[in-house]
């Protein structure tokens, strides 16, 4: 079977007026059941807690941003699985609900326990329904929105493919209120599409286009296909996979040599490192050449931060920009220790280095 997640943004399931649009989710829920009937495994990446615990309670007095998000989307998440459970047992299909934080990818143990958790899940016919945990999370460690999810869960899970719903048809190669702009339909996963893509973020949602680009090529490059189409459309999962050529989409070409299922967790780490090692030019120019490399101690220059072994690092050149991220083989007091020393085991092996 082909294993799809499938992200739905803030701004599909909601309406204009900031309440849950019933009718779209249950639209999306058809087209989830039709996957399944069509050899799909389907992975659900969802918003809507907020809105959905903004509509259920009126409060009399102000609260700050992050209490707001913790109180709505505790009332909200109840509210949201309850009518994806109502919804989906229609058609007598299981779902189940993962709640998640940045931190549970952070480290190896708990990303292999939550992979875990879906196979079981998918093995048993049961539809994972994901979200970040909004209620323990806070601003510093939060998800930049969940196209960020959707796309460590796409990796963690060796997706085939990444379908991210959101308001707009696709990547446009130009203002989209001028009428001959035009939808990007194919992107190499290598593309930088920054110099086509407005800034402006969804009234509902935390990301905007960039986001969604940056990630879309971040999991192409792990050899996933990735889709950015309209989930306002009607029946449009069904389209993108029965006539793709004339549905309206953007599309990001896969790698087609895709790194290590480690590198591919690796890769999404940056934003998890404990600290900084920086190399000098020679170490930076092996790094950087076609060989496969590890940064060796020899090459090492200073080392920031305290982490220990087996933490992620990210490593940056002679002008501290970060050229890749890595898991440690030793800790900070002993890579510091080590700087400049020869012949001793790498400080990070090439089987566990990401190149930026």
């Amino acid at each position: 079977m082909k294993r799809i997640v499938v992200k739905v943004g803030s701004n599909v399931l909601t309406r204009a007026d900031g309440k849950l649009d019933i009718t779209r989710m249950s639209a999306i829920v058809d087209q989830l059941v039709w996957l399944r009937g069509h050899g799909y495994e389907v992975i659900l990446v969802s918003s809507g807690s907020m809105a959905a615990g903004r509509d259920e309670l009126r409060i009399d007095h102000k609260l700050d941003s992050v209490s707001q998000r913790q109180l709505y989307s505790a009332l909200g998440q109840v509210k949201l699985i309850g009518l994806y459970y109502d919804l989906f047992r229609e058609y007598d299909v299981h779902i189940g609900q993962v709640l998640t934080m940045k931190e549970s990818f952070s480290t190896r143990g708990e990303y292999l326990n939550q992979r875990a958790c879906m196979n079981v899940m998918l093995e048993n016919g049961v539809i994972p329904i994901v979200n970040e945990n909004d209620t323990t999370s806070i601003t510093e460690l939060m998800f930049t929105d969940n196209d960020e999810l959707a796309g460590l869960v796409a990796s963690m899970m060796a997706a085939d493919a990444l379908i991210i719903l959101t308001n707009v048809d696709g990547i446009y190669n130009g203002n989209p209120s001028d009428r001959n702009t035009r939808i990007i339909p194919m992107v190499n996963y290598d593309r930088d599409l920054s110099e086509y893509i407005q800034t402006s973020k969804s009234h509902f949602g935390r990301g905007g286009m960039i986001t969604k680009a940056n990630i879309a090529r971040k999991v192409a490059d792990e050899g996933i296909k990735v889709i950015i189409a309209n989930g306002n459309t009607d029946n449009i999962l069904v389209e993108l996979v029965e006539r793709p050529q004339q549905t309206l989409h953007t599309e990001f070409r896969p790698n087609p040599n895709p790194t290590t299922q480690v590198k591919k967790w690796i890769a999404h780490s940056e934003s998890f490192a404990k600290g900084v090692v920086h190399v000098n030019a020679k170490a930076c120019a092996a790094l950087e050449s076609e060989n496969a490399t590890s940064l060796l101690l020899v090459g090492v220059t200073a080392v920031d931060g305290d982490f220990e072994e087996g933490d992620i690092i990210n490593i940056a050149d002679p002008s501290g920009n970060t050229i890749a991220i890595g898991r440690s083989a030793y800790s900070s007091d002993e890579a510091r220790k080590n700087i400049g020393v020869h012949d001793i085991r790498p400080l990070v092996h090439y089987d566990y280095l990401y190149m930026e």
